[in-house]
């Protein structure tokens, strides 16, 4: 059986802030230290139940903040940037089911370090339907049918996750206070929770159904200021609504709107505020 791992960063035990999870900022080695050892519960874990073959993707900002040195030597790493499919690189059908790690809620919703990809994304939408970075992945894990059976972060993704995934194992390391703020386990007791929730996740693999992504699927992003919908709109076979900032695709699978979403936030980001 094969575990497939998506290893964000906002949502690791005790990561409350950009100091910890910017690679320019004062915290960020203690970040990617707690970063390797949450991925190193679930991994170790995994084995021990049976796990034949562990991926391990990581999916933060340049995606090369894992420290491969101190990773489990029985796991494989995908890292740096860039990657065609970002935080599901890797991902196909030959995998028993997914865990995502570290997650954190979408953008406009509460949460400890929340947004969607990036910062400049207010709201984004599959069909109409608000969806994150979590909901994203996880429909491209169904497109594969592949089961998300874990999903680790704060109390807020927990619910994000349950309303998305009907029988998801969640393991809540910390608990929002603010945007910027939490109340968190310490790394020793997250270890605990992470390997207990591991063992629970694969016990009921069976009763976790992929989730379904609808055909031929619309994305819409709304972004921050006008400026970032005009870049993206630079993508061929955008349309841009002229009342806001608003871009949209339609796209023949979950998987191109995927990279689709890529190729707009990317080109967003060069948007200036001022």
């Amino acid at each position: 059986m094969k575990l497939y791992i998506s290893v964000d960063m906002e949502g690791i035990t005790g990561l409350v802030d950009k100091t910890f999870v910017d690679s320019k900022e004062y915290n960020y080695a203690r970040g990617q230290q707690i970063m390797t050892d949450e991925a190193n519960h679930v991994i170790g874990t995994a084995l021990a139940e049976g796990c034949s073959e562990v991926i391990v993707n990581d999916s933060h900002s340049k995606m090369n903040n894992l420290l491969i040195e101190r990773l489990h030597p029985e796991a494989q790493l995908i890292s740096g940037d860039v990657k065609p499919f970002s935080m599901v690189q890797g991902l196909d059908s030959s995998f028993a089911g997914a865990a995502f790690l570290g997650y954190h809620t979408r953008a406009a919703r509460k949460g400890v370090l929340s947004h969607t990809m990036i910062f400049g994304v207010r709201n984004m939408y599959i069909n109409e339907k608000p969806i994150g970075e979590l909901g994203f992945n996880a429909y491209v894990a169904g497109y594969y049918g592949v089961p998300v059976l874990l999903v680790a972060g704060d109390d807020e993704t927990a619910l994000e996750a349950e309303e998305l995934i009907p029988g998801v194992t969640t393991a809540i390391v910390k608990k929002r206070v603010s945007r910027t703020a939490a109340l968190s386990l310490t790394p020793e007791k997250s270890g605990q929770l992470l390997r207990e929730k591991t063992r629970e996740a694969l016990a009921n693999r069976e009763k976790v159904k992929p989730l379904v992504p609808p055909d031929r699927p619309l994305l819409t992003i709304e972004f921050a200021n006008y400026g970032q919908a005009e870049w993206a709109h630079l993508m061929p076979g955008t349309t841009i609504d002229e009342h806001s900032p608003t871009v949209s695709f339609q796209a023949q699978s979950i998987v191109e709107a995927y990279q689709a979403m890529i190729v707009m936030t990317e080109l967003a980001m060069k948007a200036q505020f001022c």
